[in-house]
């Protein structure tokens, strides 16, 4: 069953709790409701990091899907050779991940899925959007400086390129939003085929 249906007067859902992905929304100037989805967010073992950022959106954009609504779902991991950086805890988590990544490249994946409810069942489309960053090298002061700052803590990687996480990184190959966590361009794609936008 195709996603291009037509769907007047459905409203938009964000199925997710975070604020960096609802301000990145509210950029496409459309009016939406946030609803956190409640989802378990451990990966599978030996999930690949697209499958796992893929499955996660699809599973967030599902649990909070209605009738009446377009529900879109995200979400995003850092990659550093082939290893998937969470979001660190305490400040000597976020220390070592920073250490990872300085002075080298790491790629960011997002994935995004848009869920509709059609002659009674649930229906999806995802898809996942990389971002290649290089990060500069960080000095041992300027590690504990940022992670003094506690901005490091619960961001994925444990940096925020939107905030001053971003003063360290020297370059992006691929959308800046798909490193915030949330690609826009593919998502204004998307729910355009819903009349949104």
């Amino acid at each position: 069953m195709s996603l291009a249906s037509d769907t007047p007067g459905r409203r938009l859902v964000l199925a997710s709790g975070s604020h960096r992905r609802a301000e990145l929304l509210a950029l496409l100037g459309l009016d939406f409701e946030v609803q956190a989805p409640d989802v378990d967010e451990s990966r599978l073992p030996g999930e690949e990091p697209h499958a796992y950022v893929e499955r996660l959106a699809r599973a967030k954009a599902v649990a909070v899907a209605v009738p009446d609504a377009i529900t879109l779902g995200g979400d995003t991991a850092v990659v550093h050779h082939g290893t998937i950086l969470g979001k660190p805890v305490h400040p000597a988590e976020a220390r070592t991940m920073l250490r990872r990544l300085s002075g080298d490249d790491h790629h960011v994946v997002s994935g995004v899925a848009v869920a509709v409810v059609e002659g009674g069942r649930v229906v999806v489309e995802a898809l996942v959007e990389s971002a290649l960053v290089r990060f500069a090298t960080m000095t041992d002061t300027e590690i504990d400086s940022y992670v003094g700052t506690g901005e490091p803590l619960d961001k994925a990687g444990g940096y925020a390129i939107q905030l001053r996480g971003g003063v360290f990184v020297e370059s992006i190959e691929g959308h800046p939003s798909t490193v915030v966590g949330l690609p826009l361009p593919p998502v204004r794609r998307l729910l355009a085929r819903h009349g949104l936008g």
